[in-house]
């Protein structure tokens, strides 16, 4: 009975991963996440690094090698995954709109980089998000930085474009954002179907941007010929 459940589990696994489906909405993240520093992390990681190379096989001797571990557990925690760490969230700093601006604002091609949590390879893309201003406005690099930040942690794409759409609105108090995310997944492109030519679209529209003319008008502004109703 336990080898059958096991499989089960296993081919649930493999499901999941495979047609790249994500389980929650918000990031999932044990309630000890940090309870220990970013460099214990380092150093765990850098030992689990090694282990992995060495057990495929490598010569960690060699001059290339020898920093690898080290290397990439840096980069881990300071660099590909410092999103986990709610300290490093940007303060998404807010104007009172004084000239009293009440078109739609759209940031286009904010560049992504992400990686994907079923294979941990990277996501890379463009983001294009909008707000009506409702009152305030938010620094241009803000939004930038905003995205960066969710994009920053193991990702499904259509999390990160709730998420980024989420901290706008939270910002800027008002439901009146849109996010739209075209982008490449290497767990794709580079292993499974390895399909380097297709790419990703993921949408999420709020307030005023799921009315149908406000829609279309936003998507005019990135040239998108899409279904999104």
């Amino acid at each position: 009975m336990f080898e059958l459940n096991n499989n089960m589990n296993e081919e649930r696994i493999d499901e999941i991963g495979e047609n790249h489906v994500g389980t929650s909405a918000e990031t999932p993240l044990r309630s000890d996440a940090f309870d220990i520093s970013d460099k214990e992390k380092i150093d765990r990681i850098q030992e689990s690094v090694k282990d992995i190379l060495e057990t495929l096989g490598m010569d960690l001797t060699d001059d290339s090698l020898s920093g690898t571990p080290r290397r990439v557990a840096k980069a881990f925690v300071n660099e590909l995954f410092m999103g986990l760490n709610p300290a490093n969230k940007p303060k998404a700093s807010t104007f009172d709109n004084k000239y009293n601006y009440g078109e739609m604002l759209v940031e286009k091609n904010i560049v992504v980089y992400s990686t994907c949590e079923h294979h941990l390879l990277p996501i890379v893309g463009r983001a294009h998000v909008a707000y009506i201003s409702d009152g305030k406005v938010i620094g241009l690099s803000k939004m930038n930085r905003l995205v960066d930040y969710f994009a920053k942690r193991p990702q499904v794409q259509e999390r990160l474009t709730m998420q980024i759409v989420q901290a706008m609105q939270e910002a800027l108090g008002t439901k009146d954002v849109a996010c739209v995310i075209d982008a490449k997944h290497l767990c794709v492109n580079s292993r499974g179907i390895k399909d380097i030519e297709s790419s990703t679209v993921t949408a999420e529209f709020g307030g005023k941007f799921k009315e149908k003319e406000v829609k279309k008008e936003f998507l005019g502004y990135l040239q998108m010929e899409t279904n999104f109703n």
